[in-house]
């Protein structure tokens, strides 16, 4: 099986849903959601505007959105995500920004956007969480 590594260069600018199949390097600007079941590498140059909802995701650039993964999601020195992370695994390196919210743990499902069900939002969470059940 040949794995194949697709790439946007940092002269390229996408408008509108991005969708692709296997591993995705982007060092561009994208306005809008990106999908896909394979991993994405966002360089140090890339731009994203819109949410995120893929198998993994490295970020060494800028997000302004919600990462949404089923594997893991990996926040590198310089990287700066302003939205909200769902994900089974999260690493965040020392010099990384992240503001917003995360929920680690079980797998995310990347069809829906929230949980269908929810008795339990929360068993054991950090008394600092931010919002709580209303």
């Amino acid at each position: 099986m040949t794995s194949s590594k697709n790439i946007l260069s940092s002269d390229v600018e996408i408008k509108g849903k991005l969708r692709f199949s296997n591993d995705l390097i982007i060092d561009g600007r994208i306005e809008g959601e990106v999908n896909s079941e394979g991993d994405l590498t966002v360089g140090e140059n890339a731009q994203i505007v819109g949410d995120i909802k893929t198998r993994s995701v490295v970020v060494f650039g800028k997000v302004h959105g919600n990462i949404t993964v089923t594997d893991r999601c990996e926040l590198k020195q310089n990287a700066e995500l302003h939205g909200d992370v769902v994900a089974g695994k999260l690493a965040i390196e020392e010099g990384a920004a992240f503001m917003g919210a995360s929920t680690v743990g079980a797998p995310a499902k990347l069809g829906a956007s929230k949980p269908a069900s929810s008795p339990a939002q929360s068993s054991g969470g950090s008394p600092s969480g931010g919002e709580g059940p209303k």
